[in-house]
């Protein structure tokens, strides 16, 4: 693995970012109420006597740092991914930690949501069918480890099928306090997207379009935007 301390530190902005998740993932009411991130171990605790399934619908808040968490309106869709890991993890993180990704584009987002969704469905050998899928806006402003443009130094990192390097290099700068990556799409050309490692980077999450994803039982065939009538 190249050295950590070769890659490039750089300011980057991205205003908007676009992130894909499916339509059926609920919001988490903890994260979306307006209250002090800080108070969140007491209210679960105390909500947790009540009700059973608050670790199945949080979970696990232990993972993210007091001074990372962000509370408020759509707050639950940049805290999931942090709350909610498991292995073998994505590009960036190895399952012990989160990320929440973003691309520079709807098109770089739904170029790589489009392959891990997929991936996913030939696994699970997923008849056809339709995928809801809703998009979200936010803006990055922060200082990232920048890999863009290196595909030839970081080849392994950028391994489309293999994600032992790059989570290994993950593994390392979140260890070591970094704040992100920023990086090439590797399923879209001239695609750029962010891995970010602390919640509070990510500012002013609002909603994009609705989308529809069409599954034909071997591949995601087409995307479509749905967009409300006016009657």
């Amino acid at each position: 693995m190249p050295n950590a301390a070769e890659i490039a530190v750089r300011t980057v902005r991205m205003a908007p970012c676009h992130r894909i998740v499916p339509s059926r993932l609920p919001t988490i009411n903890l994260f979306e109420r307006i209250a002090d991130p800080a108070d969140w171990d007491a209210l679960y605790q105390l909500e947790s006597l009540t009700n059973p399934r608050l670790r199945d619908e949080i979970g696990d808040i232990a993972l993210v740092p007091k001074a990372d968490r962000v509370s408020g309106p759509n707050a639950s869709i940049v805290m999931a991914p942090f709350t909610h890991v498991s292995w073998p993890g994505s590009r960036f993180a190895d399952g012990t930690f989160g990320a929440y990704y973003a691309a520079e584009s709807q098109s770089t987002a739904i170029a790589e949501t489009r392959y891990h969704r997929e991936r996913f469905m030939r696994a699970t050998h997923e008849p056809p069918m339709e995928l809801e899928m809703r998009s979200y806006l936010a803006d990055i402003d922060c200082e990232l480890h920048d890999l863009r443009g290196r595909r030839a130094a970081f080849a392994r990192e950028y391994d489309p099928q293999d994600y032992a390097a790059s989570q290994a290099l993950g593994r390392k700068l979140q260890a070591g306090g970094a704040n992100g990556i920023a990086f090439d799409s590797v399923r879209r050309v001239a695609g750029q997207c962010v891995a970010i490692y602390r919640p509070r980077l990510v500012r002013n999450v609002r909603q994009g379009m609705h989308l529809r994803y069409v599954w034909n039982g071997e591949r995601i065939a087409a995307a479509y935007e749905l967009r409300a009538i006016n009657l």
